[in-house]
C-alpha cells in the first residue's frame, strides 16, 4: 500500500508543479533569435572612425553601463552581450554592419546607431527584417513614423522641433535678423532648416539671406565661415556635427564676426566642442538641452549625478566626464534597460517594440528636471521637450522655460 501512496504523492506533486508552471511565468517566456535564459545580444552601430568619430564615445559609454548592469546580476537574469561595430559615419559601411549584426551575429535588436544618412540607409532592410531599429542616435523628424515604419523608434527631441524653438526666440528678440545658416548637406542639416524656417514662417524668405552647406568629407568650413560674414548677416544658424562646430566657433573668432549664434544641440558638447574651440570664443552662443550638464554646479548633490559619478568611477574611469555625449550614452542605456526590464519574459522583438511604445512619463537621473520620456503607439518621439541655454566663462546657463516643440513625423 505504501509504495501506491507514494506514487500518488509524486503525481500530485507534479501535478501542481504543472499548474504552477503554466500559469506561471516559466509558461510565458518567449524568445526570439538573440535571446535566450542567460542572454540578450544587442547590436550597435557607431562611427569610431571618420569626421563624427568625436560621437564614438557614446557606443563606449553604452558598453560600460551594461558592463554594469551585468555586474549587478543582468536584467531579469540575462545578461546583455553588446555588440558594437564601427562605420566610419558611411552609409554603405553602416548597410554592411547591419546586416552582419542581423544575419551574421543574430541580435536581438541594433540598438542606439548614429546618425541620420547611415539610419535612413538600414531603415527599409530592418523594417523589412522586422528587427528592431531602436533609440536611434539622431533628430531627424523621420524616426517618428511608427504607420510606415513600425520597426524604427527615435530618442532624443527631433531637430525640426529645436530649430521651431530658436526661430521663436528670434522673433521674439530680434525681429529684424538677417539670419545665415551654414548646414551639412543631408538629412540630418535640411531637417534643422526646415524646422528654422517652419517656425520663422511667412518672415523666413527675407529673413534668411544665406545659406551655406558642406560635406563631411571636407577638411574644413572655414571659407564658408568667411564668406558668411560678408554677407552682413548678424544671426548664425550653426548646423554641423562636433568637428565642424569648433571649427566654425574658432574662425568666427579669428575673423572677428560676431552675430547671435544658434548652435544644434547635438554640437552643444563642452568637452568635444566648446573647449577645443576655446571658452572665450564661445562666449553668449545659444543652443538647447534635455540632458544635466556636467560642469554645471547647480546638479552637484543631484542624486541622478551623483549615480552618474559613481558609475563613471567604477566603470568608465577613462570617460571625459565634460563630454555631452557620455551623459547621452549613460541616459539612453538606461531607457533600454527600462525596456528590457518591462518585457519580462517576453522577448519577442514585437514585445520589444510594444514596450518602447509603452512609456509613461518615465524620469532618468540625466535628464533636467521635468522633462520625461512618454511614447505611445501612435507616438514614437521619446523626448519632445528642451531648455534653452546660453554659454557663459566655462559653462551653460539654462534660462527660461522647458519648451515643447512638437513636429509630428
Amino acid at each position: 500500500m505504501p509504495a501506491i501512496h507514494l506514487r500518488l504523492g509524486a503525481f500530485s506533486a507534479a501535478l501542481a508543479v504543472l499548474a504552477v508552471t503554466s500559469s506561471g511565468a516559466l509558461a510565458q517566456k518567449k524568445y526570439d533569435i538573440g535571446a535566450t535564459d542567460t542572454e540578450i545580444k544587442i547590436g550597435n552601430i557607431m562611427p569610431y572612425s571618420g569626421p563624427a568619430s568625436a560621437y564614438g564615445v557614446i557606443g563606449k559609454t553604452e558598453d560600460a553601463y551594461f558592463r554594469k548592469i551585468n555586474a549587478e546580476g543582468g536584467i531579469n537574469g540575462r545578461k546583455i552581450n553588446f555588440i558594437s561595430y564601427d562605420d566610419g559615419y558611411s552609409p554603405p559601411k553602416t548597410v554592411e554592419q547591419a546586416r552582419k549584426l542581423v544575419e551574421s551575429d543574430e541580435v536581438l535588436f541594433i540598438f542606439n546607431p548614429l546618425g541620420t544618412p547611415p539610419n535612413s540607409a538600414i531603415q527599409k532592410y530592418m523594417n523589412s527584417k522586422k528587427v528592431p531599429q531602436l533609440f536611434v542616435a539622431t533628430g531627424a523628424t523621420k524616426w517618428n513614423d511608427p504607420k510606415e515604419f513600425p520597426w524604427t523608434m527615435g530618442w532624443q527631441p527631433n531637430y525640426q522641433s529645436e530649430s521651431r524653438i530658436y526661430a521663436k526666440y528670434i522673433l521674439k528678440n530680434k525681429p529684424d535678423a538677417k539670419i545665415a545658416i551654414l548646414y551639412q548637406n543631408d538629412d540630418y542639416g535640411k531637417d534643422y532648416v526646415k524646422g528654422l524656417k517652419d517656425g520663422l514662417g511667412a518672415k523666413a524668405a527675407s529673413m534668411i539671406i544665406a545659406e551655406e552647406s558642406y560635406e563631411t568629407t571636407q577638411p574644413t568650413i572655414d571659407s564658408s565661415i568667411v564668406k558668411l560674414k560678408s554677407t552682413g548677416a548678424d544671426v548664425f544658424f550653426n548646423v554641423t556635427t562636433p568637428k565642424f562646430a569648433a571649427q566654425a566657433i574658432k574662425k568666427m573668432a579669428e575673423i572677428e564676426w560676431k552675430p547671435l549664434h544658434f548652435l544644434n544641440n547635438v554640437s552643444s558638447s563642452i568637452g568635444s566642442v566648446i573647449k577645443p574651440a576655446g571658452f572665450e570664443n564661445s562666449q553668449d552662443i545659444i543652443s538647447s538641452n534635455y540632458l544635466k550638464d556636467t560642469s554645471d554646479p547647480q546638479w552637484k548633490n543631484d542624486a541622478g549625478m551623483m549615480a552618474f559619478d559613481a558609475f563613471l568611477t567604477k566603470y568608465f574611469p577613462e570617460g571625459n566626464r565634460i563630454d555631452a555625449s557620455v551623459m547621452y550614452g549613460y541616459t539612453v542605456a538606461q531607457g533600454l534597460v527600462h525596456v528590457l526590464k518591462a518585457c519580462g519574459n517576453n522577448l519577442s522583438r514585437e514585445n520589444i517594440m510594444k514596450q518602447a511604445a509603452s512609456i509613461n512619463g518615465l524620469e532618468l537621473g540625466g535628464l533636467l528636471p521635468g522633462i520625461k520620456v512618454q511614447t505611445s503607439a501612435t507616438d514614437f518621439a521619446p523626448i519632445s521637450q528642451l531648455q534653452l541655454e546660453k554659454f557663459k566663462g566655462e559653462k551653460w546657463e539654462l534660462f527660461g522655460e522647458i519648451i515643447s516643440g512638437d513636429v509630428g513625423g
